[in-house]
Order: structure tokens, then sequence, then C-alpha cells
């Protein structure tokens, strides 16, 4: 896979585990994959609580915009992440679909985002050791 890879995440309000999962994968991986996000019925703005959570990560997620999620971002990701937006995400054959059950950070306070931060963050870990194997130089 000479080409950059594309991971999408897609959860219902794109305010915020899908902010924070692209969040952590812009940090982590730099420009070696290609980060999208959406959400099926998006709010106006992230949660401001994920917000919170990631800025003490160090990690800025506050310019971004929830963006409401189209057939053409599916087509053009080579990963598709869910976090429990069910049917509402078109399946196109040939993509990797992932899952991802996590809580819903939306109404909770910080103490209860960090948590699901933290899960993210180790799966993010994960995403790219397996989508950047090591070894294969840039």
């Amino acid at each position: 896979m000479a080409e950059t890879p594309t991971v999408l995440f897609v959860c219902v309000h794109n305010a915020g585990r899908s902010q924070m999962a692209a969040g952590y994968l812009r940090a982590l991986a730099g420009d070696r994959i290609e980060v999208l996000s959406a959400g099926s019925a998006p709010k106006d703005q992230i949660n401001p609580v994920a917000v919170e959570a990631m800025a003490e990560e160090g990690i800025d997620i506050a310019g971004n915009t929830p963006k409401v999620l189209t057939v053409e971002a599916v087509k053009e990701s080579d990963v598709v992440i869910t976090m429990g937006c069910g049917d509402a995400c078109p399946i196109f054959p040939g993509k990797r679909y992932e899952d991802w059950e996590l809580e819903d950070p939306a109404g909770q306070g910080i103490e209860s985002v960090r948590p699901i931060r933290d899960e993210i963050r180790g799966r993010v870990e994960t995403l790219i050791s397996e989508l950047l194997p090591a070894g294969t130089g840039a």
C-alpha cells in the first residue's frame, strides 16, 4: 500500500468520539494517514467536554466542525470506523470496517469523558500499528 491510507471515523453527531479519534490519529500518525470524520446526524458544534479532554492531551480539536456523512467520504476511505451509528453508515465492498463500541460522551462531565478518550487513544494506536507496519519506511 504505497498510497497514504485514509481512515474515516463516523459517529451519529460527529461531535465527540469521532472527533477525538480523528484528533488522536492526526496527532499520532501525522501525514502518514489521511483522516476524515463525519456524522450521520451531525451536531452544529463539537462537544466542549471532548474539546477539553483532548486539550488535556495537548491536542486541539476546537477548530473542527461536525460534518455530515457522505457516500463520497466512505468511497474514498480505506478504513471506516463506526461508533454506534448502526445502519446509517453505507457499506461498500472491499473496505475494512470496524465498529468501536464506545460510550457516548454527550452530556457527560470531564470525569466521565476521560476514560472514553483514553480508550480511543489505545484503539487509535493499535490502528496505526496495523496500517503502518514498523520498518516499512515512509
